[in-house]
C-alpha cells in the first residue's frame, strides 16, 4: 500500500474526526475507495473505535432514480436515519467510477430526493464528520491528469501540517470577526453583505479534507450587488460555467450562465432559500493550483472566493434553510477582499503574506 494512503487515514482518524475508544464510526464509501477503507479500519481500530461501512455507487443511485416513482423519492429512508443518529463519527469517501452517471436524470427528481433527506443531512452535520477523496481513474480523467499525476495532486493538497495551517486560518478568522461586513470586488463583481452576529469558521481539515477556507453565513437579507463566477463547477452530473448573479435585499433578482443556464435556474427555484446565499468564503489552500471540477478541492484553491446558494450552516449562526447548498467559485488575482476598512486580500496576497 502506498504510504500516502496510510498517512491520509491517520489524518482522518487523529485530526479530522478525533476517534476515541468506544466511538461508533460509519464509513460511507464508493467501491474504488476500498484501499483507503482498509487503511481506515486499522487506524480506527487502533484508536478504539468500532466501524461499519456503507457502500455508495453513482451507478446504483442512477438505477434507483430509473426505477423510483416520485412518491418513492419522498419516502424517508428511516434505516439511514437510524444509523446516522446512532453513530459518533461519519466519514465519507468519494472515489466515483462514473462522475456523469446522473447527467441524464431530471434535476427536479434529484432535488426532490435531496429535500426528502435534508433532515438526515442535518443530523449528519451534527456529528464528528469528514469528507475526503481517494484518487481514482474517473477523477483523474475529469481533471485532465494521469492517475499518477492526480495522486500527487490530491496528496499535495491533503497531506500537509494541518496544525500549522490552522494557525494562519484562525488568524484570518480573527481579523474577519473584528468587522461586521464583507465585500468582494473584481472583474464584473462588487458584492457585499453584513456579517454582524455571524461566526467565521476556519476550515482546517476537521471536516473537509483537504480543506483550506474561512467561511461564514451572511445576514440573509443584506447581500447586495453582482458577482461573476469564472471557474466551472459540477452539479447534478452537469458542468455549469460562467454564472452571473445579481442580488437585491439578499435575493437573486437576475441570473445567467454561459453553459447549463437551465440547470442553474432549477437550482435557484428549488425553494425560497435557494434564492439566497448561505455561505460566503475565502479559499486559502496554496497546495491546490488548478480546478478539477471537484468542489472538495476547487473551493479551497488559494486566490479564490466562493459563495453558496441555499442552506446555511448553523455553526455560522446562519438561518437560511434550503434543500440545496451549491458552491460557485471566482478567481481573485485581479480582485480584493475587504472587511470593514481592512484589506484581507489584494494583489495575490493575503494580509498575513505581506
Amino acid at each position: 500500500m502506498d504510504s500516502r494512503v496510510i498517512e491520509h487515514a491517520k489524518i482522518l482518524v487523529e485530526w479530522s474526526t478525533e476517534v476515541k475508544p468506544g466511538d461508533q464510526v460509519v464509513i460511507n464509501a464508493t467501491p474504488d475507495a476500498h484501499e483507503l477503507v482498509v487503511a481506515l479500519y486499522k487506524e480506527i481500530a487502533k484508536a478504539g473505535g468500532r466501524v461499519v461501512t456503507l457502500m455508495q455507487s453513482e451507478e446504483a443511485l442512477r438505477a434507483f432514480y430509473d426505477g423510483a416513482s416520485d412518491e418513492t423519492l419522498q419516502v424517508i429512508p428511516e434505516h439511514l436515519r437510524a444509523i446516522t443518529e446512532k453513530c459518533d463519527v461519519y466519514i465519507a469517501l468519494r472515489s466515483p467510477v462514473n462522475t456523469r452517471a446522473l447527467a441524464n436524470v431530471d434535476s427536479k427528481r434529484i432535488m426532490l430526493n435531496s429535500k426528502t433527506q435534508q433532515e438526515i443531512q442535518n443530523i449528519r452535520l451534527g456529528k464528528r464528520w469528514a469528507l475526503t477523496v481517494h484518487p481514482c481513474q474517473s477523477l483523474a480523467q475529469q481533471a485532465n491528469m494521469s492517475l499518477e499525476d492526480y495522486r500527487d495532486f490530491v496528496y499535495r493538497a491533503t497531506l500537509i501540517d494541518w496544525k500549522e495551517e490552522s494557525k494562519l486560518m484562525f488568524e484570518m478568522k480573527d481579523h474577519l470577526e473584528r468587522h461586521n461586513d464583507i465585500r468582494f470586488t473584481g472583474p464584473e463583481t462588487d458584492l457585499s453583505a453584513s456579517t454582524e452576529g455571524r461566526i467565521w469558521i476556519a476550515s482546517d481539515g476537521k471536516h473537509n479534507l483537504p480543506s483550506g477556507e474561512v467561511f461564514t453565513a451572511p445576514v440573509e437579507d443584506t447581500v447586495e450587488g453582482k458577482i461573476y463566477f469564472d471557474i466551472p463547477f459540477f452539479q447534478q452530473g452537469k458542468v455549469i460555467e460562467g454564472v452571473r448573479l445579481t442580488f437585491e435585499k439578499g435575493e437573486v433578482v437576475d441570473f445567467s450562465a454561459e453553459k447549463e443556464e437551465s440547470t442553474l435556474k432549477e437550482i435557484i427555484e428549488i425553494d425560497e432559500g435557494s434564492r439566497r446565499l448561505g455561505e460566503m468564503a475565502i479559499g486559502t489552500n496554496r497546495g491546490i493550483k488548478q480546478y478539477t471540477l471537484n468542489m472538495l478541492f476547487d473551493e479551497k484553491i488559494g486566490d479564490t472566493i466562493h459563495c453558496a446558494l441555499g442552506r446555511a450552516y448553523k455553526d455560522n449562526n446562519g438561518t437560511n434553510e434550503s434543500a440545496v447548498h451549491v458552491d460557485m467559485i471566482k478567481k481573485m488575482k485581479e480582485g480584493e477582499i475587504i472587511a470593514g476598512d481592512e484589506v484581507i486580500y489584494s494583489k495575490g496576497k493575503y494580509f498575513y503574506e505581506n
